[in-house]
């Protein structure tokens, strides 16, 4: 069943609105308050594993371990594998730079790069015109991509993505001078800070944005519709009514009754 794209329920923007809780759904995108829990304990474990043991090996193992663990809860809990092993394999991938190099600090190297290609991406969604943000929340509160044709929320989705731009930049800012230091406990407190708080502040002020935006307008999927409307025509004959003649609006691709 594959939805269309640009048919909303309404030829007039926001008749018909979504569900507009932008802020749900950006936590809901990046995996949920489990999600952030996975974000920050395995890079919290490991500085403290770091400052006790002063072993760069003991600290990656014991941040993997959490992360396997994490992993195999989400597994047993039927959640996506995405979520499941995303966190868990980025755990291992920075523990393995930190061994591999010998330098703790290259733990969080990885993230580093991670936010400034985020950065990138999200730069370019902007200059493309099509905001990384509208894309992700588009589909999921079911307007899709009805955003580009409505001038006012497109906006609102450029701010938005802007804001998530400087997130990003914000935690390479501060974290680069710290890496450069070599103090791995300082750099683990900034990648603690850095994580949770800025990310739910961004969620916040995409929530304030979009909630003064158009509301969404939902899209249809086409073979739902078509049983409905072959249901009321079943339904009109059987009443004896005359059959409605249907043509489809060119603008939006709604269907309307002569």
């Amino acid at each position: 069943m594959t939805a269309s794209m640009d048919k909303p329920t309404s030829d007039v923007p926001g008749d018909s609105p979504a569900p507009t809780d932008s802020a749900a759904s950006m936590i809901a995108a990046f995996g949920g308050v489990r999600g952030m829990i996975d974000m920050t304990v395995p890079g919290l474990v490991f500085v403290i594993a770091y400052t006790i043991s002063r072993s760069t090996w003991t600290a990656a193992m014991t941040a993997g371990g959490i992360a396997l663990v994490f992993a195999v809860v989400r597994i047993a809990r039927r959640e996506t594998l995405q979520h499941a092993l995303g966190g868990f394999l980025g755990v291992a991938l920075a523990g393995w730079i930190a061994v591999k190099s010998g330098k703790a600090e290259n733990f969080y190297a990885f993230g580093m790069f991670w936010s400034g290609g985020s950065a990138l991406v999200y730069l370019i969604s902007i200059l493309s015109r099509w905001p990384i943000i509208g894309v992700l929340l588009g589909p999921m509160l079911g307007e899709n991509f009805t955003w580009r044709q409505i001038p006012a929320r497109y906006a609102a989705y450029r701010k938005a993505t802007w804001v998530w731009f400087v997130m990003f930049v914000l935690r390479i800012v501060i974290q680069i001078p710290i890496y450069w230091t070599g103090n791995v406990t300082a750099l683990g407190i900034a990648k603690v800070a850095l994580g949770v708080p800025p990310f739910l502040v961004a969620c916040y002020i995409t929530w304030l944005i979009m909630s003064k935006a158009p509301p969404p307008v939902k899209v249809v999927d086409e073979e739902d519709e078509d049983a409905d409307a072959e249901g009321e025509r079943a339904t009109g004959v059987e009443s004896g009514a005359a059959p409605v003649v249907e043509q489809r609006d060119e603008r939006w691709g709604n269907r309307v009754a002569d």
